[in-house]
């Protein structure tokens, strides 16, 4: 039997939404990596709007070249499941970074400790502001090179080549684990010590420092701007998502999303591949188009400038359309 696709669930914002905030991969993006035009215009026509767009992520800063040609406005995107606030305005490789939540080392070293005995087979990797460090057994990585490989221990000392950069998060993969099983193993073995949470279709668990989620920056993000939860709608469809997505005002999960993301969102969209941000920001602008053009001032007695003229028959110009039963858009 072929599967559905799932049909769109689009609640309307109870306040006018001020900021979109969005994941990247299995979101915004196709499975190719590609952002589409329909979603390059949406983005765009949102900016213009008034809509400010945060790109809120678990990809480091280095990975987000998938969409330096996308940012408007500010060009600010939240990296590394909220470790880091970054300026993409430079493009590709000078990013400044404009926040960091970093993850202590000596915490990191504990967790470390507790995983290896927890679930033996764990290897590790150190995401720093300046790159990433990983044991010889954890799985190659394609988008860069390691900046040095070696026990994680060793990587976390005092003494190592890059002790001054901050740790972002550390990674832990696990190679017979199922990835919903590992992360369940993780968070009762470690405890609040930590935050744990996965995006990627492996075993591969992303540990940041305690307190610092994609909710918890985008909402300190929000704060400096004055902007509340309720006018803020986000997507997403992974677990290190779900914090953002129940923050939020209104939320949406794609319809490729994980069982747990889909019951976090207030509604859902179709999946990536279909579009589904553009799907959703398509209909808010839509909607927001046609309340201004319902709205008019009601004239007070006497004032003739503002006072329209009986309407002949057939002058559209002033007559409101009856909306039609199900026309979520009106």
């Amino acid at each position: 039997m072929t599967p559905t696709t799932p049909r769109p669930h689009v609640p309307a914002p109870a306040v006018p939404p001020r900021l979109i905030a969005t994941d990247l991969d299995g979101t915004l993006l196709r499975d190719d990596k590609s952002v589409s035009e329909r979603t390059v215009a949406a983005l765009a026509a949102a900016e213009a709007a008034g809509i400010e767009v945060f790109f809120v992520t678990g990809r480091p800063a280095r990975w987000m070249d998938v969409v330096s040609d996308h940012m408007h406005g500010h060009g600010l995107a939240i990296c590394g499941n909220g470790a880091a606030v970054v300026d993409l305005h430079g493009g590709p490789g000078s990013h400044r970074f404009v926040m960091v939540r970093e993850l202590d080392p000596a915490v990191a070293l504990d967790v470390i400790g507790i995983l290896r005995a927890a679930a033996p087979g764990t290897s590790f990797a150190i995401e720093r502001t300046g790159g990433v460090h990983h044991e010889p057994s954890y799985p190659p990585l394609h988008l860069d090179p390691a900046v040095s490989v070696a026990p994680a221990e060793k990587l976390l000392r005092d003494g190592s080549d890059s002790a001054d950069q901050p740790v972002l998060k550390v990674l832990a993969h696990h190679p017979d684990l199922s990835p919903d099983a590992f992360l369940t193993l993780a968070r009762v073995a470690v405890g609040n010590r930590v935050e744990i949470t996965r995006s990627s279709p492996t075993a591969l668990l992303e540990i940041s420092g305690p307190g610092v989620s994609k909710a918890s920056t985008l909402a300190l993000c929000c704060a400096e701007r004055g902007i509340s939860h309720e006018e803020v709608v986000a997507f997403g469809d992974m677990p290190n998502d779900i914090e953002m997505l129940t923050w939020a005002g209104v939320s949406y999960a794609m319809g490729n999303a994980h069982a747990d993301v889909i019951a976090a969102a207030s509604g859902r969209t179709v999946a990536n591949n279909e579009d589904g941000v553009a799907v959703v920001i398509e209909r808010i602008l839509a909607a927001r188009s046609g309340e201004n053009t319902r709205q008019s001032p009601t004239p007070s007695p006497g004032d003739s400038t503002r006072q329209s003229p009986t309407p002949s028959p057939g002058d559209s110009t002033r007559q409101s359309p009856t909306p039609s039963p199900g026309d979520s858009t009106r």
